[in-house]
Parts: structure tokens; C-alpha cells; sequence
């Protein structure tokens, strides 16, 4: 009878296993579609074994710079590439700007593509100015900054998130993750090109070098149009050695170089095709809407703003800023005709004053109270992302050993 209920016992012990082991390969096979090692350098960080990188301590960096010919204050520009995972720093020398220094990235989350939603813990592709509100100095990550997604390209299409970084460590939920000592050389060098007067620095995403060859290896990709966009920004900076000036013109980045000496130090630019504000971008690509390629969201019919049901409103995929525009289009105007006298009008303007102050009243009390439950929710989701990052981490470690 024992010999009969040790294979079944045995039997039991090894479904189980595997139903905990399954999970925990899954999220390592998650990243071999593109930058496999990120997972190894997790590892290594974590075990203290991390290769150093090329960065040099903070007291060696005004030789490394003289040893370039560059200056501390400067102004600067970034690029990151995903598939790569290397960041560039580049410093201006004279009229163009040089390499200052290739770094690794220690770890991003997610595939190749742009970040579309809070929460979907992918890492954003796109073109992001840099200002100095945007230094942080307090939390986990002070020497970081905050990229500002979603910029206006974002924005206009639909685009959520928040907060995301690029800071020190080796682990991140959509940011970019480096290693403390090349943060801080970069941290240190962008905080000196803001304080010597260049009003924003540009940072560029890409998702990996963006060759000729590198685009006809993903040409099947369903990002390659959104793609497109961002090679026009890489090959002005390859072959003026300037940062482009950057706009949005619709639903497209679009873009125009800079002429020897010309600084470009703004955010970025709205343009109208139609306007004289476009000359210099190339506009011949504005017409095209830019379609993500998702499922579009299931329409779920939801109050109108104005509180009549009758004209309530379908929650699709279309951009914020459109529906915006539709909800006022949709709002009815009845006009009356003015009474003809003076003592009626006066009379017309004090009743139609006193109508107003009771019609304003319920929509100023409902609007305070939307405020209040904004500001509710998003101390709500700090709270929760900081109780994310810790669990992460704490999870990421143990997931880390129990895969070695």
C-alpha cells in the first residue's frame, strides 16, 4: 500500500513545483525578444558583480572633459537607443556637438515600441526637452530627471503615464535605469548645461541605431511608420552634428535643422502646416493620421458633462484633446431676442444675471469637488507606485536568486 502512495505522492510534489517554477521562467523569456542581457545585468548588480563602466569618478571629470576639449556647462544632448541599450552624452564643441561618452544602460522595460499607458511598464520611444523643474533632487532617485512623457505628441495621441525617469540602479517599471556612477556624471553634466544658460536640453528615444539596415530589418514591425518619423530627428542630428529643432504638426513629429551657430534650446514646437510658423519642417507628412497599432477600446457609453443623458458620449481610442473638442460642438446655444426697451433690458439683464449665478453655483461646487477627487486619486497613485517600486524590487531579488 506505501509502495502505491509514494509514486503518487511524488507526482503531486512535481505539478506543484512546476505551477511555481512556470511563472518565474515566463517573466526571464519575456526579454529575449530584444536586449536579452538586461536580465544578466540585473543579476550581476545584484550580486556586486557588475562590470564597471566607462564613466569617470566626479573628481577625474574636469580632466576627462579638457582631455576632450570640452567644457563643464556646455550644452548638451542625450540619445538613447533600446535595442543597443546605450545612452550618448553629447557635449557642443565650437558649432556641432561631439561625443562625450557612450554609456551603458543598466536596465528598461517592456519591447521596442513607444509607451501608450499607465501602467503597461513600457519604456517610451520619442523626442523630450529637459528643463530645470525637471532635475529631481528628492525621492529614491535624486540624481535624476524626469523625461516629462507624455509630451505633446503624446498627448495628442492618447497617449498616459507618469514619472517617468531616468535615474541610477539597475531596475525600472518604464523608466531608464543607470548605474549610479554614470548617472551621476550625467546628472552632474545636464544640471551645468542648465545652469549655463541653455534653457532646455533634448533628449531622443530611439529603439535602436536607426540605419538603413537596421530599418529594413523591422520594416514588417507595426511601429515602422511612428518609426519613420523618428529617423527624419536622427539623420538631421548625423549630418548637421546639431540637435534639430523638434515639432508636432498634428498627429506627427516633424522636423527641421539648424544652422551652424542657431541654438535650439526650446521645447517642442506646435506647428500648422498652413501658419508661416512651419517654415523650415518638413510638413509633407502631417496629413497622415498616425494609427497605434492596438485594439481600439470597446465603446462604453458614459455620462455627458453637460448632465443630460441624452447626449452622453462613447469612450473610444481617439485623442483626449478630440474628444475635448467634440463634447463643445455637441453643446446646444439657445439665444432669445433682446426686449426693445431700456427699462427691459435692464430688467432682461438683471434676471439673466441672477439665472447665471444660480446656473454657475452647482457647476462651481461640482467642479471643486472634481478637483478634490482629482488631487484624492493622484496622491492615491503615489502612494501606490511607491508601494510598486518597493515590492518590485524586494520580488525582483528574490526572482533574480531563485533563477541563478
Amino acid at each position: 500500500m506505501r509502495a502505491a502512495v509514494w509514486p503518487a505522492l511524488i507526482s503531486i510534489f512535481l505539478l506543484l513545483a512546476s505551477a511555481i517554477v512556470a511563472p518565474l521562467s515566463a517573466l526571464v523569456i519575456e526579454l529575449d525578444d530584444v536586449a536579452p542581457d538586461r536580465i544578466e545585468r540585473q543579476r550581476a548588480f545584484i550580486r556586486g558583480t557588475l562590470p564597471p563602466s566607462n564613466a569617470p569618478d566626479l573628481s577625474d571629470l574636469a580632466v576627462r572633459l579638457a582631455e576632450q576639449g570640452l567644457a563643464e556647462g556646455a550644452p548638451i544632448l542625450l540619445r538613447l537607443f533600446k535595442a543597443e541599450s546605450e545612452l550618448e552624452l553629447w557635449m557642443r564643441k565650437g558649432n556641432a556637438f561631439v561625443l562625450q561618452g557612450t554609456y551603458p544602460i543598466c536596465h528598461w522595460t517592456g519591447t521596442l515600441g513607444p509607451k501608450l499607458r499607465e501602467g503597461d511598464k513600457q519604456s517610451p520611444e520619442g523626442f523630450y526637452a529637459i528643463g530645470s523643474r525637471q532635475m529631481r533632487h528628492l525621492g529614491r532617485w535624486r540624481e535624476a530627471f524626469n523625461l516629462g512623457f507624455p509630451n505633446l505628441h503624446d498627448k495628442r495621441l492618447g497617449r498616459t503615464g507618469s514619472y517617468i525617469l531616468i535615474h541610477g540602479g539597475c531596475s525600472s517599471t518604464g523608466c531608464y535605469a543607470m548605474t549610479e556612477k554614470a548617472q551621476k556624471v550625467i546628472h552632474r553634466l545636464a544640471a551645468s548645461a542648465l545652469r549655463g544658460r541653455q534653457e532646455y536640453f533634448q533628449v531622443h528615444i530611439f529603439p535602436f541605431r536607426m540605419t538603413e539596415a537596421n530599418m529594413a530589418a523591422h520594416a514588417k514591425s507595426p511601429w515602422v511608420d511612428f518609426w519613420r518619423d523618428l529617423k527624419a530627428g536622427y539623420d538631421a542630428f548625423e549630418e548637421t552634428r546639431l540637435p534639430p529643432r523638434i515639432g508636432v504638426c498634428r498627429q506627427r513629429y516633424v522636423v527641421a535643422k539648424v544652422s551652424p551657430g542657431e541654438r535650439n534650446d526650446g521645447k517642442l514646437a506646435q506647428v500648422d502646416p498652413g501658419k508661416p510658423n512651419a517654415a523650415g519642417f518638413d510638413v509633407g507628412r502631417c496629413d497622415i493620421p498616425v494609427v497605434d497599432p492596438i485594439e481600439a477600446v470597446a465603446a462604453v457609453p458614459s455620462a455627458s458633462p453637460y448632465g443630460d443623458p441624452a447626449r452622453s458620449s462613447e469612450v473610444t481610442n481617439t485623442p483626449s484633446s478630440e474628444r475635448a473638442v467634440a463634447r463643445v460642438e455637441r453643446r446646444e446655444s439657445v439665444t432669445a431676442p433682446l426686449p426693445s426697451s431700456s427699462a427691459d433690458r435692464t430688467n432682461y439683464g438683471r434676471r439673466g444675471w441672477a439665472l447665471n449665478k444660480q446656473r454657475q453655483r452647482p457647476r462651481t461646487w461640482a467642479a471643486s469637488r472634481e478637483r478634490k477627487q482629482a488631487q484624492m486619486r493622484e496622491q492615491l497613485r503615489k502612494k501606490r507606485r511607491a508601494h510598486r517600486e518597493t515590492f518590485g524590487e524586494s520580488y525582483r531579488r528574490a526572482l533574480l536568486g531563485a533563477t541563478q
